[in-house]
């Protein structure tokens, strides 16, 4: 039985920012959970950590629009980024969450790795292909979490998982797929693995506040 690194249990909330100046110091390691509104982002966040409510979770898909920050270890953090991609977000609205994102993904150089996180039903939608896209030019490793794997049986599940991952290599990246289930903790451990790897990496020191870079 697999033994994480880190301990995700004690994962605590730091702060929710609008936008990437009101984060943290850029220092150490992040990982930033992305994917659509309703994707499962946050109930999977839950799982990781063992918290029912360390991420909130929302009847309406798209409410989340701050960035969220949650301390793992010394220089070590999750981010949970706005979700993206629903329809009935006012148009403003929806402008400054994909601002707010596209800036954090460009300039947060502790960034280490993004977990996409994609309905196993409706994988790879067009904005997921983007994100996953820019993350592998950018340098950036990927998993690709198929969430609400326990809506399928076993056989249509692993089909879905065996062309998600052909379809990834056309991304010529650091891209890692998974099938994950919140309800009943299936793909847990695989996403432990993903991210003690990527935390046992080297941090980047501290860099300049300016976000102008």
């Amino acid at each position: 039985m697999y033994k994480a690194i880190f301990n995700y249990q004690q994962t605590r909330f730091l702060t929710s920012a609008p936008d990437i100046r009101a984060l943290p110091d850029d220092s150490g390691i992040e990982v930033a959970f992305a994917g659509r509104s309703n994707a499962g982002k946050s109930s999977a966040l839950n799982t990781l950590t063992r918290q029912n409510s360390l991420a909130r979770t929302s009847k309406t898909p798209g409410r989340t629009q701050l960035i969220n920050t949650f301390h793992l270890a010394d220089n070590k953090r999750l981010i949970d980024l706005p979700g993206y991609g629903f329809a009935k977000v006012p148009l403003e609205v929806k402008e400054k969450w994909q601002k707010s994102l596209s800036e954090y993904l460009i300039k947060r150089k502790s960034l280490k790795g993004i977990v996409v996180l994609m309905d196993i039903r409706h994988p790879l939608k067009d904005l997921d292909q983007q994100l996953v896209h820019w993350a592998v030019q950018s340098g950036l490793s990927v998993l690709i979490l198929l969430t609400k794997a326990d809506k399928l049986s076993p056989g249509p599940r692993k089909k879905t998982l065996l062309e998600v991952r052909d379809a990834s290599m056309a991304f010529m990246g650091d891209v890692t797929v998974e099938a994950f289930s919140s309800l009943n903790k299936f793909g847990l451990t695989e996403l432990e693995q993903v991210l003690d790897r990527w935390f046992s990496d080297e941090p980047v020191e501290s860099t300049s506040t300016d976000v102008t870079r």
